[in-house]
């Protein structure tokens, strides 16, 4: 009898159809925020014509993640993954150089600006942690620049530690 009734029970299941959905669990407006640093860049000093350093950045993972290879002309390439996280309603990023240290970092966008921060280990100029407060913005050029400031104060005082500009490579 028992197996009468599991016999009738996997029947029952096997005839169920279940609709397959698309699934896209990262098509918000909060997980697009960073789209606008997506692409083939190349990438030079604030108020230079630098070339050398490149940077790609696509999505990946569904559209959950944004990857960056960073490559530039000195050969201390890297790469960072930037998501939007749920559960604490937050971007974040991680950043490894090929120092093989790691950086973590967390923000939002701030008035359409994205604006991410965290303690950057043993990068000030006599090696103390660096709070590093990253701003990236669109251009009216459709250029990206991303402004990078250090505090050695826990955030009371900043100072610019690097100003860069994304220029699509198909532009430049």
């Amino acid at each position: 009898m028992l197996s009468l009734v599991y016999g009738l029970a996997a029947y029952q299941l096997a005839s169920v159809e279940v609709p397959l959905k698309p699934h896209k669990p990262c098509a918000t407006e909060q997980h697009a925020a960073f789209d606008f640093w997506v692409g083939e860049w190349s990438v030079a000093p604030n108020g230079t014509s630098q070339t050398g350093t490149y940077s790609t950045i696509e999505r990946t993972s569904s559209g959950c993640v944004i990857t960056e290879h960073w490559q530039p002309a000195s050969g201390r390439n890297g790469n960072s993954i930037s998501f939007f996280n749920p559960n604490t309603q937050r971007w974040e990023q991680i950043w490894v150089g090929s120092d093989g240290n790691r950086v973590d970092f967390a923000g939002g966008l701030v008035d359409g600006k994205m604006v991410l921060v965290g303690y950057w280990t043993g990068s000030g100029p006599n090696g103390e942690d660096v709070l590093t407060r990253m701003t990236y913005s669109t251009l009216q050029d459709g250029k990206v620049r991303q402004l990078g400031e250090g505090s050695t104060d826990h955030g009371i005082s900043w100072q610019t530690s690097f100003d860069l500009i994304y220029t699509p490579k198909d532009t430049e």
